[in-house]
Parts: structure tokens; C-alpha cells; sequence
């Protein structure tokens, strides 16, 4: 895990389509360089998670059961 973005072309960052507007907890995610880059929609300068895809793939295959 790592909490810096490589340098270069800034990431598309893609927010749920669960998210309403209204405020709820959201969290947006960026695919880049093997890697999937998490943050806070609220907090878009806050901390980034960084995880490879090795980690991700199972982690949403877990979560969509």
C-alpha cells in the first residue's frame, strides 16, 4: 500500500454510481500504472490509497457476493 500518486498524466478519478450528491460517504477511484488509487470524494487533496491489482480484483470479487 502507498499513499502517493505517480508523477505524470493526473488520474481519471470515477465515483460510485451509488453516490446521491446528498453528503453520504463516497469513495472515488482512479485506475493507473497497475494500481487502483482510492480517496474520500469529500477530501479530493486528502491522503490517497494506493493498492496493485493484484489486491483489488479480489477484494471487488469479495464485496459484489
Amino acid at each position: 500500500m502507498n499513499n502517493a500518486i505517480p508523477a505524470g498524466h493526473p488520474p481519471v478519478w470515477v465515483r460510485s454510481s451509488y453516490s446521491n450528491g446528498a453528503g453520504g460517504e463516497c469513495v472515488e477511484c482512479a485506475r493507473r500504472d497497475g494500481s487502483v488509487h482510492l480517496r474520500d470524494s469529500k477530501d479530493v487533496e486528502g491522503p490517497v490509497i494506493t493498492v496493485g491489482l493484484d489486491a483489488w480484483a479480489p477484494f471487488v470479487r469479495a464485496i459484489r457476493r
